[in-house]
Formats: structure tokens, sequence, C-alpha cells
């Protein structure tokens, strides 16, 4: 029994090890975090290419007798900015977000009801609908009376502010039907014992990319933008793994 009591321990903790990834950070003490392999996108596990609504089909490009021009040409010459699947632009992400929310909420309210017989008549009636050693000294004018009082009051304030500006070069991974671009960059930066991630993805427009094969991040259309990082200093930040569990169990 005690056997069977010490294997079931071992493996239940092998299995937490595992779950919670410890086995790979113990393995890295005093190493530097790796940084991932470049691969591509669409091979990696749970990729989905991007459906959306798409127009109809415009008509297509066609060419003028004696003439060079292309219809629908952007310009005279070989547009070098990025058009198809492999090409390179660059994003530069700027996000100044700053919002402030006060809200105060306060409320009081206040019941009282009181019910009695007054005068010689009410006191005739209190004497006559119960005997005596019911009654007492009681006064008939104040037969009964309730009273309640109640009041809340909230307050809920928000104050953030973030600012983010960066540089990363992106990667065409599509190209829908109707034109628009589908990209994703991304880029990883150690420093020491600590690895800072940028992930920058969404949908552009060609119009929308400048003529130095450049683009703002507010032209992003479903914008995916994530800075953080992992290392030795990013794990300190972090709450441990028992604690995080506590912290959804615990109805307190």
């Amino acid at each position: 029994m005690k056997k069977l009591t010490k294997t079931l321990l071992l493996c239940l903790a092998a299995a937490t090890l595992s779950a919670c990834g410890a086995g790979d950070r113990l393995k890295n003490i005093g190493k530097q975090p790796a940084l991932s392999a470049i691969e591509n996108p669409k091979a990696q596990k749970g990729y989905r290419p991007v459906q959306m609504p798409m127009p109809t089909q415009s008509n297509k490009a066609s060419y003028s007798p004696n003439s060079l021009w292309q219809t629908g040409s952007r310009a005279f010459f070989k547009d070098q900015r990025a058009h198809q699947i492999g090409d390179i632009l660059t994003v530069h992400v700027k996000i100044t977000d700053k919002a402030k929310i006060g809200n105060t909420t306060k409320r009081n309210r206040a019941n009282s009801d009181n019910m009695g017989l007054g005068g010689s008549f009410g006191q005739r009636m209190w004497n006559h609908v119960l005997p005596s050693e019911f009654t007492g000294n009681t006064d008939p004018s104040t037969i009964a009376k309730a009273t309640s009082d109640s009041s809340s009051e909230g307050s809920g304030e928000v104050d953030r502010s973030e600012t983010i500006t960066t540089t990363v070069a992106a990667v065409v991974l599509q190209v829908l039907p109707n034109g628009n671009l589908v990209i994703e960059g991304r880029q990883e930066v150690r420093v020491n014992f600590e690895v800072r991630e940028l992930l920058v993805a969404g949908i552009v427009r060609p119009a929308d990319i400048s003529s130095n094969n450049t683009i703002q991040s507010e032209k992003i259309a479903e914008a995916r933008i994530a800075y953080g990082g992992r290392g030795q200093i990013t794990d300190v930040q972090q709450p441990r793994y028992g604690q995080q569990v506590l912290d959804v169990i615990l109805p307190f």
C-alpha cells in the first residue's frame, strides 16, 4: 500500500511539474532564455487563414494598344511596395492611450409607518378588544410602528496610460480577393536574461502603404499588437502557480 501511495505521489508531482512548465524552467536555471526559431507562421499548429467578406471582383487589368500603362496601376514604373505573399513592409507602432474615468454613487432611503387609535373612542375600542392583562399600560395610539433605513454608497475610478513606440518588419502572409494584405511581424530582443517580444498582425490596404514601404499601426484593420517579455525579471513579477490556482478556485 505504501509503495502504491509513493508511486501515485511521484506521478502526481511529475504531472504537476509538466503542467506548470516547471520542468523546462528547472533545466534552464542559469541559462539565458532561448530565442524562438524562425518558422513559417502558416506551418504552425493552430494557424487558420483569415476569411473576410469580400466585394465582387473588379475588371481585370487591360492594356491599350501601343501603351505601356496598365489599368489599375498605382504608378508608371514598377511599384516596390509590398503587394504579394512573402513581401516585407515596415510597421511603425505608435500607441498613446490614456483614459480616466470616475464614478460615484450614493443613495439613502428612510421609511417610517405608525398605526394607532387616538382619543377616548380609541381607548374604549382598545380595552374592549383585548383584556387588560394583555393591554397593560400600552398606549393605543401606537399600536404598530415600523421603520426602515437603507443606504448604499459606491465609487470607482479608472486611470490608465499606455505609450508604445517602436518599429517592426512584417511579412505578407495572404493576399485577400479584394487585394488587401494579411501581415504578421515578430521581433525578439534579448538583453541579459530577459527577452522582449513584439507581435504585430492584421489586415492592411495596399493604398495605405507609403512610397517608402512603411505603414502606421493605426491603419491596420483587425490589429493584434502584443508587447511583453519572458525571463528572470518577468518570472519574479508573476505570482506563483499555486497562488494563481488559489485565486481562481477560492470564492473569497
